[in-house]
């Protein structure tokens, strides 16, 4: 059984920075590429940045700059580093386990964590 826990959201103030970690359980992570996710209030929920088994990362065009994602294999943990978070950046983030193509694109399956919740003040 494949359990994901996220972490490390919480309030900043615009321009601030917060760390996410995903960590896992019931699977080694550096068998699975990550996504992390994010859902506002009234929105569809939206893949932010993903991570390869090999390390490779994309990002969505809004977090480009700064946001990054990262592995540490020997914590069986993902993080989504957030800098420069602005209003917009405000939702509950989550972490999945999925697919990572050659071709960049990421598939979530159905492993998904609780969520973690990101506000943002201006």
């Amino acid at each position: 059984q494949v359990q994901l826990v996220e972490s490390g959201g919480g309030l900043v103030q615009a321009g601030g920075s917060l760390r996410l970690s995903c960590a896992a359980s019931g699977t080694p992570l550096r068998f699975n590429a990550i996504g992390w996710y994010r859902q506002a209030p009234g929105k569809q929920r939206e893949l932010v940045a993903a991570i390869s088994r090999g390390g490779r990362t994309k990002y969505a065009d809004s977090v480009k700059g700064r946001f990054t994602i990262s592995r540490d294999n020997a914590k069986n943990t993902v993080y989504l580093q957030m800098n420069s978070l602005q209003p917009e950046d405000a939702a509950v983030y989550y972490c999945n386990t999925g697919l990572y193509y050659s071709t960049g694109r990421y598939d979530a399956s159905e492993y998904w964590g609780q969520g973690t919740r990101v506000t943002v003040s201006s």
